[in-house]
């Protein structure tokens, strides 16, 4: 009876040892698991920054080139443009590495709060060892020892002393185990929060590059206003140019025009209102129609209106619709055309941002862009148009409660 309670105890020992050792395992493992993702997430985006870097590089190379010295005023707009993009591509990056920081910011907290808990789990139980050792322990041992009948159980009462001895260096080892754990996760946590700093400082030289990068662009095409006569070459480049896309818009208006009216079933659903395209600003700046061009000096036909907004404001689809082109235009910068069906079509134009693809369904209200200053253009804002059958059309026709100013 004696035998079997001794094998009991001694079997109980290390059960309950086993299970506390797996139980750690498996916090550390899922948690590294987790981490594990965090982390690859964090490199791609890592990755990614140094790519922009290199291309920031190149264009910069390319700026102070000879090469570009030689270039129209019309063509270094483009290549500012394309460093703008460059620059929101970046900022996009860092922001997103800054979210991602926070996650793993609070991943670690919730780690360190964990190995804190299991450290103090840990101390419990050593303290209570320690008291116990402290009241019983020596004496117990002896007891155990010399309460033996003959020298066989000895030997047996001697292992079981031992292993109890082992168990209660077991407890110690994990409990130094733990404080390290502890350590480790508080160390890290601090990295992460500088890392995440620092990449907030770099956010912030991120956007005043791209506010002296924008007045750079708009102060390139204010030069076509000190003398037209010396720029022409880039007036015609840019007539040419908008003749070109007319041709297109055109040419696919009809395309369309002919697909739906061989297939029904390929119309495209959209409500045949309009909504204002501007999230932020219902102020129109230029009206539709022929003009005084503010930078060409020209009477000149403006195709829609220009809505002054904000720069990367969200662009609204004034209809849902079919997007048939999502490109970049020497004169209409980044610019979007949806299709609504029926032969009606809009276009948004000198966008700093797009996006929406090609073959994309949008919905009525969907953000599609954001609001810039790409293409010819002096200042953020957005040129709306409004085409029926490959025509333009007064887009005001559509909406009310707008404002004019007083020098559209």
């Amino acid at each position: 009876m004696e035998k079997k309670r001794k094998w009991f105890i001694r079997g109980l020992a290390l059960l309950l040892a086993v299970l506390m050792i797996l139980s750690v395992l498996w916090i550390i493992i899922d948690s590294t698991n987790a981490e594990a993702v965090s982390k690859t997430d964090l490199k791609n985006l890592k990755d990614k920054k140094e790519a922009l870097k290199q291309q920031r590089q190149d264009i910069a190379a390319k700026i102070a080139s000879k090469e570009y010295e030689q270039m129209t005023i019309m063509a270094k707009k483009e290549v500012l443009d394309e460093q703008i993009e460059l620059t929101n591509l970046e900022i996009e990056n860092v922001s997103a590495l800054i979210v991602e920081y926070g996650n793993l910011i609070a991943e670690k907290e919730v780690e360190v709060a964990e190995a804190q808990a299991r450290e103090d789990d840990q101390m419990e139980k050593y303290k209570e060892r320690i008291r116990a050792m402290e009241e019983n322990g020596p004496i117990s041992y002896y007891s155990v020892l010399f309460d033996a009948v003959n020298f066989s159980d000895f030997l047996g009462r001697l292992d079981f002393v031992s292993e109890i001895m082992e168990y209660d260096e077991l407890i110690y080892n994990q409990l130094v185990q733990a404080k390290q754990e502890t350590i480790a996760a508080k160390t890290e946590l601090e990295e992460m929060m500088a890392e995440q700093e620092a990449t907030r400082a770099e956010l912030l030289e991120y956007e005043a590059d791209l506010d002296r990068q924008i007045a750079e662009a708009s102060a390139l095409i204010a030069q076509l206003d000190d003398e037209i006569g010396g720029y022409q070459a880039d007036y015609d480049e840019i007539r040419q140019a908008e003749e070109k896309l007319q041709e297109q818009i055109d040419k696919m208006a009809e395309e369309l025009r002919k697909q739906e009216e061989a297939a029904a079933a390929a119309r495209v659903v959209s409500t045949g209102t309009y909504i204002w395209p501007s999230q932020s600003s219902r102020y129109v700046t230029s009206r539709f129609g022929t003009r005084f061009h503010p930078i060409y000096k020209v009477y000149k036909t403006h195709n829609g209106i220009d809505i002054g907004a904000g720069y990367g404001t969200n662009v609204l689809a004034a209809d849902s619709g079919v997007v048939v082109t999502s490109s970049y235009d020497s004169g209409y910068g980044n610019y979007i055309v949806i299709n609504h069906g029926g032969g009606r079509m809009t276009v948004y134009a000198h966008l700093s941002k797009r996006l929406v693809s090609v073959g994309q369904n949008v919905t009525q209200g969907q953000v599609i862009g954001r609001v810039g200053s790409t293409g010819v253009s002096t200042g953020p804002h957005l040129h709306f148009e409004v085409r029926v059958n490959g025509s333009r059309v007064n887009p005001l026709n559509y909406f009310s409660n707008y404002t004019i100013s007083p020098n559209a």
